[in-house]
Parts: structure tokens; C-alpha cells; sequence
């Protein structure tokens, strides 16, 4: 696994994962972002939880962002759900989430388990959170990077 968060996704992987973020949140009043950083300690999920925060996903109206975030030093990732979406899925859907990124990313296919991922949690999101006229895109689609 490459060890830098600039060589983890190639620019077309990117537009990729962007491109899965945006398909899945087209059908959904969910917000959906992917977080890549070198991270300093060992606490990986309380860091994912950390950075849900810092990116302003905790205040989405309906409390139903999901974070995929990746700490590649680590080789280590977490999948964190808001409240919302947390209490409708519950944690058999997270743990299927994370073994699917998990196959993927064994093999290296880290934009593919990314992209997949993020379809999953999309097709969560449209169940219980589908989208309607009023609905905005309140976080950006962005890949943000630590």
C-alpha cells in the first residue's frame, strides 16, 4: 500500500470515488465523504470520529452522514454513521460495509472498495432517507485529505 495520502488514489481514481459519492447521493437526503490522512496515532476509530466532526457531518438535519475514513500509514480504515442512519442499519450493516472495502482493499483495489462502499451506504441511505424535492447537498462531494 502506498504510504502517502497524494499517491493513494491516482486523479482518475479520485473522480471515481467523487463520481460513487454523487450517484449515491443523488437518491438520498444522506451525506456521504471520504477522509484520507497519514494519522499520527493508534486510536483510529476515535480519530474517524474526530474528523466527522471537524468536517461539519454531525449537523446534517436528519443526522445521516457517513464517514469512509482511511488512515493509510496504518493501513487501517472506519466507516462511522451518524445517529440517523446508525439507528436504522445497525451494526451487521457496518460490519458487511467494512468486510467489503476490506476485500477490496487487500487486493489493492482501494478506489474499487471505496466506490463500492460508498453504492452500499447509498442504497442504506435511499431506504431510509430517500430523497425528495426539498433536499439539499449540504457537505461537498469532495475527497478531503488530512
Amino acid at each position: 500500500m502506498n504510504t502517502t495520502v497524494e499517491s493513494f488514489l491516482t486523479a482518475s481514481q479520485e473522480k471515481e470515488v467523487i463520481e460513487a459519492i454523487r450517484v449515491a447521493e443523488k437518491q438520498t437526503s444522506g451525506e456521504i465523504r471520504v477522509h484520507l490522512e497519514n494519522f499520527k496515532g493508534e486510536d483510529v476509530e476515535n480519530r474517524a470520529k474526530e474528523v466527522f466532526h471537524l468536517l461539519k457531518m454531525d449537523v446534517t438535519k436528519l443526522r445521516n452522514g457517513v464517514i469512509l475514513y482511511v488512515a493509510i500509514n496504518l493501513k487501517q480504515f472506519y466507516i462511522y454513521g451518524d445517529k440517523g442512519i446508525h439507528t436504522k442499519v445497525g451494526d451487521s450493516f457496518w460490519i458487511n460495509t467494512r468486510d467489503e472495502l476490506l476485500e477490496a482493499f487487500i487486493k489493492g483495489d482501494f478506489s474499487v472498495g471505496l466506490s463500492n462502499g460508498i453504492l452500499q451506504i447509498g442504497k442504506a441511505l435511499k431506504t431510509h432517507f430517500p430523497w425528495d424535492i426539498t433536499d439539499i447537498n449540504e457537505l461537498p462531494d469532495e475527497i478531503s485529505k488530512g
